[in-house]
């Protein structure tokens, strides 16, 4: 198997879609490190990705920089270099445009977007080496802004520009990049975190993908996605994949862009 012997990391993979490209390495024979924020999540992950693969858990804030040193450092002793890197830690929001602050935005940037670029560049050199990926989780969101949904989209629409950028100026340096745009993930528990600003919007804006008019997208299958199209070297995954019909008009014509998606989002 391609990936045996291989070392991943996942960040936010503790919980949700996180564990389950964890998993989902796991089990072709890599290597995982999984990066999340409580040391209950992280521990709960580590037993049962270990039932398949070596794991090294890691508690982090990957927006302090101290902290991605240390996990690179973690690293680096355990197992010398990195052939993976999955940026899958994040958070959604919900609000009116009007209604989202500078600081909401500020706060959603530092997660979604410069910690993100913080992990990706101190893993760089390794990526660079080995040839490896890098896989940027971004939504639909990524690709057309939806109502309601506060800065959540401004901060993946510049996770897709990252992604664009990387591979412009490193795929000829060998360097796989792979931009993610999942519609809304199903869930078995309960948010790890409240959802901001939930209160302040429509009902049906509170589901899923802000009440986005798909069907639910089941983790481990989009996983199994996700690291197929890693060993194809893709440059991009939308799922649905119909969406890029809509992302295509959009882009052609703004105004029926616009109305297709208030067509398939809450009133």
């Amino acid at each position: 198997m391609m990936w045996t012997g291989k070392n991943a990391v996942i960040t936010g993979g503790s919980s949700g879609l996180g564990l389950a490209i964890a998993r989902a390495f796991a089990r072709r024979g890599a290597r995982v490190a999984i990066i999340g924020l409580e040391q209950h999540g992280v521990e709960q992950a580590r037993s049962e990705l270990e039932k398949h693969t070596e794991v090294l858990p890691l508690v982090a804030d990957i927006r302090n920089e101290a902290d991605v040193i240390r996990c690179r450092d973690a690293i680096h002793s355990a197992w010398g270099t990195v052939d993976v890197l999955v940026n899958a830690a994040g958070r959604s929001m919900r609000g009116a445009i009007c209604d989202t602050t500078p600081e909401q935005f500020r706060e959603l940037f530092e997660l979604n977007v410069v910690a993100l670029v913080q992990v990706t560049r101190a893993l760089l050199p390794d990526l660079l080496a080995t040839r490896g990926h890098v896989v940027n989780i971004g939504s639909l969101a990524s690709k057309a802004a939806a109502k309601y949904l506060g800065a959540y989209p401004a901060t993946k629409h510049a996770v897709a520009a990252f992604s664009q950028q990387l591979r412009l100026e490193l795929g000829a340096k060998g360097l796989h990049v792979l931009l993610v745009c999942p519609g809304p993930i199903a869930r078995t528990g309960p948010r790890l975190y409240p959802l901001e600003g939930e209160e302040r919007v429509l009902e049906a804006a509170r589901a899923p993908g802000g009440g986005v008019k798909v069907k639910a997208i089941d983790p481990d299958r989009l996983a199994n996605k996700i690291v197929k199209a890693c060993e194809k070297r893709l440059v991009e995954l939308v799922v649905p994949g119909r969406a890029r019909i809509l992302f295509a008009l959009a882009q052609l014509f703004p105004r029926i862009g616009d109305w297709l998606i208030l067509r398939f989002t809450p009133h």
